[in-house]
């Protein structure tokens, strides 16, 4: 006797209530975390820089009766930025709309799609400019790597980068930024752990932490600020076999970031951010929307204008494949 099946009585239709997108967390960016950004009017312009030495020379004098007291000055300088605009687009088409089922918001699936794809653009421009050797005052690959228990010892390691920093500059670095490989291993190493016990850190609940977390690790390498890079980047062309790998790599980097600019304020970097784009806020990613009468579409822009400036190389120490 024929009865109709399960697809005779319904035919599949996409569900309204779910959908998968690999939206990568705005945590796992850091790349405007790190240094202060600098909303700037113009897209160029130059800064001042005052002559570090000239700080830190001791001529001062005892002074006569009658004499003049000893002279001295500084010199100054200055150094250009220049804010490249990036951007990129998704175009909604008047036929893709008119046809798109109810789970698709379509301008707001472009808007998520440019957005995370710029910030993406602007982290690997960041591990470009900041996160890599042969731009800070000392590069380092540890003698014994942090993944080696058994005989490394990152703590001394963080230990003589704080003390290079300091004695080149009088700044004591405050920031400590690991690739998510170098976390990894750090948090499960012996001697954090074991320093562990002498630590009172609380976790979220106000309990103490048992683990060694990146509140932890800051308290352990007393930095204020222990930050950890997760972005993940494809690395395949379109089209092929898809492949993806950590932005950032088995590196880290210790250096004094100011927690604000200002004039006469040190840093090792700044982020000069033009506010030509992003609704002249200068700090954040701009989106925009605009009709392509041509194309019969709508079209969706990113766009974000920023120049990743290293303003004291001595501020910096990069501790490069720091991991097996």
């Amino acid at each position: 006797m024929p009865q109709p099946t399960s697809s005779d009585v319904h035919l599949d239709q996409l569900l309204t209530n779910i959908g998968i997108a690999y939206i990568q967390s705005q945590d796992n960016f850091i790349a405007t975390k790190v240094f202060p950004v600098v909303p700037v009017d113009k897209q160029s312009d130059k800064y001042r820089t005052w002559t570090k030495n000239d700080w830190f020379r001791d001529e001062a004098e005892v002074r006569r009766a009658g004499a003049e007291s000893v002279g001295s000055g500084y010199g100054v300088s200055d150094t250009a930025y220049f804010c490249d605009k990036y951007a990129i687009h998704k175009d909604v088409d008047d036929d893709t709309r008119r046809n798109a089922d109810a789970v698709h918001d379509l301008d707001r699936e472009a808007t998520e799609f440019v957005t995370q794809r710029m910030m993406l653009r602007h982290e690997i421009q960041w591990v470009t400019d900041y996160f890599a050797t042969s731009v800070w005052g000392t590069d380092l690959t540890p003698s014994n790597l942090w993944s080696a228990y058994a005989t490394s010892d990152p703590l001394t390691d963080i230990e003589t980068g704080k003390e290079t920093i300091l004695s080149n500059t009088g700044m004591m670095p405050n920031t400590l930024v690991l690739g998510y490989q170098v976390y990894r291993q750090l948090r499960n190493h012996p001697d954090l752990v074991d320093r562990m016990s002498n630590v009172v850190v609380l976790n979220a609940n106000q309990q103490p932490a048992r683990t060694v977390n990146i509140e932890a690790m800051a308290r352990l390498f007393d930095v204020e600020r222990v930050l950890i890079a997760r972005a993940v980047k494809a690395t395949n062309k379109e089209g092929a076999t898809g492949a993806y790998a950590f932005t950032h790599g088995k590196n880290a980097l210790l250096c004094y970031s100011a927690p604000q600019p200002g004039l006469m304020t040190p840093s090792a970097g700044y982020i000069f951010a033009w506010r030509g784009v992003s609704g002249n806020l200068g700090t954040t990613i701009g989106v925009s929307t605009f009709r392509m009468e041509q194309l019969k579409a709508d079209r969706v822009e990113a766009e974000y204008a920023f120049d990743n400036k290293i303003i004291g190389s001595d501020l910096g120490y990069f501790f490069s494949g720091a991991v097996a």
